[in-house]
């Protein structure tokens, strides 16, 4: 990072007139100019109710650190609407919005050479997309989640977005009627906050509050509790300390502070989004990470929380339990946490949690006892095999049948697959194959929520599986197998399958396989050749033509 501007204004004098002169206009007065200048980047929007309270808190960051002796300056950066653009041609925008983010981030603070930043921000893209601007800027940082949604209600049972999209499978199979449906999709999104489930964005919160990238507690607050707002405040207040200490991200973003979000993401059972996200914010920290870790730290920690969309609570019910201090409690009082890890405060882990008690509370359920977890290995399984020799994602959590071996049903976008399963046109026993939706491909690599909603709405959860290079949302479960790399595009074997060939999804064993003959791939590859792009102009061109493989976490730099 250049110089920062409060040690230019203070060194370079008379020369650095002008720029006073357009600070003063902006409220800086004849003592302002020697304080820490702290960016506030506000993700505010109406777009989707994940950032709608996000201006509340950046207000109180704001007026918290002035009160700290430093001066915010307040600017905003984007997001898009996860839940609104799923399953249309929208979602391709998704995961580019991440990049976008982290680049506008760094270039605001770049430009006007800050001496720190608040983040604050709620949609699932948001928070990888900070944190990557945080970990490239390498200035004293902190990122406020923007809080979750508290759940619906309807009939006696807790409703999030998940329950809308899998309404829709439940209407078109004929078992809830339209009243039905409407009374869900009235009830499913009460208000302010990001999806309630441990879906992506409390999944990513989740893994940077482990990392010591915000503070405690944080990251399982209600969007429209006083406590949100309480904790933007006491963030900024950190940010102005870090800034007088000099602690720097990269301090804290370490090898061992992603080991440990890797265990509360499993500890928690957490999207597979966590995977591609984490090892992109890695690679832009300059720290080693492989798809492959995530494996060796899944064999060690069980689940412990029992979480929406494979289990029956939400994350405003995990934050009564205890909040992620408590399963991160767990895993450092069994070894499965780096207690020595720094955090944003300049404590570590271990001095940040040393008050709370090892075990959770017996008068809930929402955080299991040690002895008797979800499940007693984690739950996003790297599965390998002549599919995906760089490896891909299944969640294997919920699931009654680990193993499948079916006819391909191949699909060359989501939308047909939405139309096959709507149309009853899918069986017991298929194996759905999503391609030409990854990175390059889509490009953008969509999410497939509403055909996997419309899988288990249709009674078929446990019955077929489904292999995408494509990704899945946060509130996903069944069967599924996300991540397949390489991808169609760049002439990965997923781009060979034929209507009809047998697959193998194999959880257990951990392996992705096309049960075809060598000799028939070696044709088939022979023949083939890369569609053109789906796009030549504008910012989905520029992406595909610069995105990694999603095993190196679709980064473009």
């Amino acid at each position: 990072m250049a110089e920062n501007l409060r040690s230019r204004l203070i060194t370079q004098g008379v020369q650095r007139s002008p720029n006073r002169a357009m600070l003063r206009a902006v409220g800086f007065g004849d003592g302002d100019f020697e304080k820490p200048i702290i960016g506030v980047a506000n993700a505010y929007s109406t777009i989707t109710p994940c950032n709608l309270g996000l201006n509340i808190l950046a207000g109180r960051a704001e007026t918290a650190a002035r009160a700290a002796g430093a001066m915010p300056q307040t600017f905003g950066t984007i997001t898009v609407s996860d839940g609104i653009s799923m399953g249309t041609e929208g979602m391709k925008y998704s995961l580019v919005s991440r990049e976008v983010i982290a680049d506008s981030i760094e270039t605001t603070c770049g430009a006007q050479a800050m001496d720190g930043v608040v983040v604050v921000g709620g949609c699932d893209k948001n928070m990888p997309g900070a944190m990557m601007a945080i970990a490239r800027m390498n200035i004293p940082s902190i990122f406020v989640y923007g809080g979750t949604i508290k759940p619906g209600h309807y009939n006696g049972r807790d409703l999030t977005i998940v329950s809308a999209f899998e309404a829709v499978g439940q209407f078109s199979a004929h078992k809830i009627d339209e009243k039905e449906l409407i009374e869900v999709e009235r009830r499913s999104c009460p208000g302010a906050g990001s999806c309630g489930g441990m879906y992506t964005a409390n999944t990513m919160s989740s893994a940077i509050e482990a990392m010591g990238m915000s503070l405690p507690y944080s990251s399982t607050m209600s969007a429209v509790d006083d406590e949100k707002a309480d904790s933007a405040a006491k963030s900024a207040e950190a940010v102005v300390k870090a800034v007088h200490m000099q602690l720097l991200p990269r301090q804290i973003m370490t090898r061992k502070a992603f080991e440990n979000a890797i265990a509360v993401v499993m500890a928690v059972g957490g999207s597979t989004n966590a995977i591609l996200h984490l090892l992109a914010m890695a690679h832009t920290a300059e720290v080693p990470l492989k798809i492959d870790d995530f494996e060796a730290i899944r064999e060690r920690v069980p689940v412990l929380c029992d979480l929406k969309p494979s289990g029956q609570y939400v994350a405003t019910d995990l934050h009564r339990a205890g909040g992620i201090p408590q399963v991160m409690k767990m895993l450092l009082a069994h070894g499965l946490l780096h207690g020595d890890a720094l955090t944003i405060s300049g404590r570590t882990i271990a001095e940040v949690i040393a008050e709370v008690p090892a075990a959770p509370r017996k008068d809930q359920d929402v955080i299991r006892q040690w002895d008797n977890p979800m499940y007693a290995q984690g739950h996003l399984a790297i599965l390998k095999g002549n599919l995906a020799p760089e490896g891909c994602v299944a969640k294997v959590t919920g699931i009654k049948h680990r193993v499948i071996t079916g006819p391909a049903r191949v699909f060359e976008r989501e939308e047909d697959s939405l139309d096959a399963i709507l149309a009853g046109k899918i069986n017991k026993g298929d194996v759905l194959v999503i391609r030409y939706e990854g990175p390059r491909g889509g490009p953008g690599m969509r999410e497939m929520l509403s055909p996997t909603s419309a899988i288990i709405g249709a009674g078929l959860g446990d019955a077929v599986g489904l292999i995408t290079d494509g990704r899945f949302s946060g509130g996903t479960y069944g069967l599924v197998v996300g991540h397949v790399a390489p991808e169609a595009q760049v002439g990965g074997l997923i781009a060979l399958v034929n209507e009809g060939d047998s697959i193998t999804i194999d959880a257990d064993q951990r392996l992705l396989t096309l049960n075809v003959p060598e000799a028939e791939i070696a044709r088939r590859r022979a023949a083939w050749k890369a569609p053109a792009p789906r796009y030549t102009r504008g910012v989905l061109a520029k992406y595909a033509a610069q995105v990694s493989s999603s095993s190196l976490g679709a980064v473009t730099d």
